[in-house]
């Protein structure tokens, strides 16, 4: 049973391996408070600790997490990652917004044919949505 609700996501992720190794782009496929899980064409193994990027928001998300688990999807792999500190538990959270305001900017676009810039989007979205996203316990 999975501990977080998992928000659904179609972003650009950079996922480095190693300290020599350049990272490569995988696409997020949902995100959480505590995770996330993005598609690779990779498999990766359980336990490995990983860094990853997430260029599309501002500042650029960078985060160390480990694979929590990894998945043969047809011809590819879905891979769940936790991350491993409450900072970047925190982090999380404010991705999570950036999902939920990027994907009301597609809708808005796809609607309305209304194009947003994304300060636009978040200026929207948080005056009609952000009284109603979940918040942490502890907050």
């Amino acid at each position: 049973m999975r501990e977080y609700i998992r928000h659904p996501a179609d972003i650009p992720i950079e996922i480095g391996v190693g300290e020599y190794q350049p990272p490569h782009v995988e696409r997020v496929h949902d995100v959480s408070i505590g995770g996330l899980c993005f598609e690779s064409r990779r498999q990766a193994p359980v336990g490995a600790v990983l860094t990853i990027r997430i260029p599309s928001v501002r500042p650029p998300y960078e985060a160390l997490v480990r694979v929590a688990w990894c998945r043969c999807v047809n011809e590819h792999y879905d891979v769940g990652i936790e991350l491993l500190n409450r900072d970047d538990a925190f982090r999380a959270r404010m991705v999570e917004q950036v999902c939920h305001i990027e994907k009301y900017r597609r809708t808005v676009k796809e609607t309305q044919g209304r194009s947003l810039t994304g300060e636009e989007a978040a200026m929207e979205w948080i005056g009609k949505y952000a009284s109603t996203f979940p918040r942490w316990a502890d907050d």
